[in-house]
């Protein structure tokens, strides 16, 4: 799976790994597991332990050093790119920076000033090791170009379709991938270029219900309520497409299907809220 391990993250911020496991018992981050069960960290918990190791090297209290890093990753969660943030010392606040956008952590005198863009460079490099296990890129196979997209996509966006364009050449039938390239080509505008996408993951696997549903939000887009309707049918597992559905049906006049599909919709998200 996807992430950096324990020792990776430890050195790469230099930090000792049973401090890295400190915060995971205080359940300031709650990494994945591998199928071994060791922990996987992702870039946004990378951030978070950069930040923690700051505020120690700044002498700043375990307990105000917690505090900020429970408000920061409630923040943290709401920024697309995390290599466009700045984190420093104001006076006496932790201070997050996005673009042209500034907000408050927490109170205190937080000596900290790190740039998250050349953490990226690092984080990015253990990401393509840690996928491809160091084959050179002309060796790497669909599936690794794959998971080096969904990094990249949390790393440095930017760069992540190249990663899936690759994951497409060498496997046509790559669905996963081409579902990706499509959303990210959608964020665009290139509506176009994401139809395309969805429809070769379709005709790889056509029961594949989130390119369903993002070729449904396309036709959405493009005011053709039928087709989208018709999409959103067939991703019956997707909440939004039933959000959707109740929306088409309640413009339709159908008030009886609109609110069949949000009481669906309103299920599904109970079910995701419980895992």
């Amino acid at each position: 799976m996807s992430g950096y391990s324990t020792q990776q993250v430890a050195e790469l911020i230099g930090m000792k790994p049973a401090r890295v496991r400190h915060y995971v018992r205080r359940r300031l981050l709650q990494p994945a597991r591998s199928t071994r069960g060791h922990y996987r960290f992702s870039f946004q918990d990378v951030v978070l332990l950069r930040t923690a190791k700051g505020m120690t090297d700044a002498s700043i209290s375990v307990r105000q050093t917690n505090r900020a890093l429970e408000k920061l990753q409630t923040e943290l969660k709401s920024i697309s790119s995390l290599s466009a943030v700045r984190i420093y010392a104001h006076g006496n606040a932790v201070v997050v920076r996005e673009d042209d956008q500034v907000w408050e952590v927490e109170s205190g005198q937080m000596a900290i000033d790190f740039d998250i863009q050349s953490l990226s460079v690092d984080v990015a490099q253990i990401a393509r090791e840690n996928v491809s296990g160091g084959k050179p890129p002309e060796e790497l196979n669909s599936d690794e170009w794959y998971n080096i997209g969904l990094d990249l996509e949390e790393i440095d966006p930017s760069q992540a379709p190249d990663a899936y364009r690759q994951a497409v050449r060498l496997d046509p039938e790559n669905a996963d991938a081409h579902v990706n390239l499509g959303r990210l080509y959608q964020l665009e505008g290139e509506l176009r270029l994401a139809r395309h996408h969805y429809q070769c993951a379709l005709t790889a696997r056509s029961d594949h219900e989130l390119a369903n549903y993002n070729l449904g939000t396309i036709f959405d887009e493009l005011d053709d309520r039928d087709s989208a309707a018709d999409f959103y049918q067939r991703a019956p597992s997707v909440p939004d497409a039933h959000y959707n559905l109740a929306r088409i049906r309640e413009l339709e006049g159908d008030e009886l299907n609109a609110k069949r599909h949000l009481r669906h919709y309103q299920r599904l998200v109970q079910l995701e809220d419980l895992e």
